[in-house]
């Protein structure tokens, strides 16, 4: 079918979901779509269906023929099937259990005086420089490089390198360039892993190397969790300072009264959509779904950032609201058996830095119109590739 809707839809502006993607909810809720790569697709876009499918075992991320497999986009990372279609459900309970105690709620708290000395750190080096100041580079790429490296046990010295590697694996438009990044991460995770078999510490990745599974796999979770760690926070950080800039009161509102950082966050996780990208599923079975049966080894695309825009369980929901009632029931973070275990930590970094940031800089702004910024284009997680401030 040539007239089916072409992914991904069409925005107004760099801080809006498609309202298209709400006009095909109403009239089709599970909708027939053409990927970026070409293929076709089922859209899920609503809530309800959102965390449905997700929550759904019969729904999957491998597929029993890869190869021939349909695909939202041209991603090494989540574009296509991932993983043994015969093990994958055993390998993610495994996976999880291993990984689930790195970032425990209980480890997260502890870690809050440290985030908060490296907000403040950075922020010191901030008000030194002088405006005005790319706050990408110089807050919203280190903080969560800072963590995720302490975090993990990767060396904080090699982040240019591992910057250049990730940028290069979220490349949407040179998959062979992005697949080779990839097994350089690996490669380089799995170094780090022998050596810390060697000299263990107290690290994410010294837990792992001592943990019943083989180098390999320890190197595909550790380059997982470092391109993770680092990527979404580092854009929902962008794009919270841009929504609270645009509207100079929510700024000030806020380093008025800095207690609110955790509804803000809330609000900005569920309004930010630094990318329209999608999350695939595949079906392991037919599997009804609303009035439309999906069929067995079919794809599915979960677009998260349409679903936290759903006009049925959140009102006015084009509309920034901090402190708005339910904002927490986003799906930001997925649901279901794959609910990101990064969450405890990604919240941690972002509310140290809305608590923080307009505390010690009350008159920060944009030192340039949105429609002006440059934005990463071509890439997996999107986002701003500069936020120039001044104060």
């Amino acid at each position: 079918m040539s007239d089916l809707p072409q992914l991904p839809l069409a925005r107004r502006d760099r801080l809006d979901v498609s309202t298209e993607y709400r006009e095909l909810r109403r009239r089709t809720p599970i909708a027939r779509v053409r990927t970026r790569a070409g293929d076709e697709a089922w859209l899920v876009s609503g809530y309800e269906d959102v965390r449905r499918v997700l929550a759904d075992r019969r729904f999957g991320r491998s597929h029993p023929d890869p190869a021939n497999a349909p695909r939202i986009s041209n991603s090494v990372l989540i574009g296509g099937p991932m993983g043994d279609h015969a093990t994958e459900r055993e390998r993610d309970e495994r996976m999880r259990r291993l990984l689930v105690p790195a970032f425990s709620p209980r480890r997260m708290k502890a870690l809050g005086g440290h985030v908060q000395d490296l907000v403040d750190g950075l922020l010191d080096r901030i008000a030194g420089m002088g405006p005005p100041v790319d706050l990408h580079e110089h807050l919203s790429f280190p903080l969560p490089v800072l963590v995720i490296c302490e975090l993990l046990g990767v060396p904080y010295a090699d982040r240019d390198r591992f910057r250049a590697l990730a940028d290069r694996m979220a490349d949407l438009t040179d998959p062979l360039s992005a697949a080779a990044a990839r097994t350089d991460l690996g490669v380089y995770i799995h170094g780090l892993v022998v050596a810390k078999r060697r000299r263990p510490a107290d690290d994410v990745l010294s837990d792992l190397a001592t943990m019943d599974a083989d180098d390999e796999e320890i190197a595909s979770l550790g380059a997982g969790l470092l391109f993770a760690g680092h990527e979404t926070t580092m854009t929902r950080i962008d794009h919270g300072v841009v929504i609270l800039l645009s509207d100079l009161g929510r700024r000030d509102a806020l380093a008025r009264d800095p207690e609110s950082a955790a509804g803000v966050v809330e609000e900005v996780l569920r309004v930010a959509a630094p990318s329209d990208h999608g999350l695939i599923r595949y079906a392991r079975e037919d599997v009804p779904l609303g009035e439309v049966t999906i069929r067995a080894g079919e794809a599915v695309v979960v677009l998260t950032e349409a679903a936290n825009r759903d006009e049925t369980v959140f009102s006015a929901p084009d509309d920034f609201e901090p402190g708005r009632a339910g904002a927490e029931r986003h799906v930001a973070f997925g649901y279901g058996p794959h609910f990101c275990i990064g969450a405890h930590l990604a919240r941690l970094e972002l509310r140290t830095v809305f608590a923080t940031l307009f505390r010690r800089f009350p008159t920060m702004e944009l030192a340039r119109p949105v429609a002006d910024l440059q934005m990463r284009s071509g890439m997996l997680t999107g986002g701003f590739a500069e936020l120039p401030v001044t104060w």
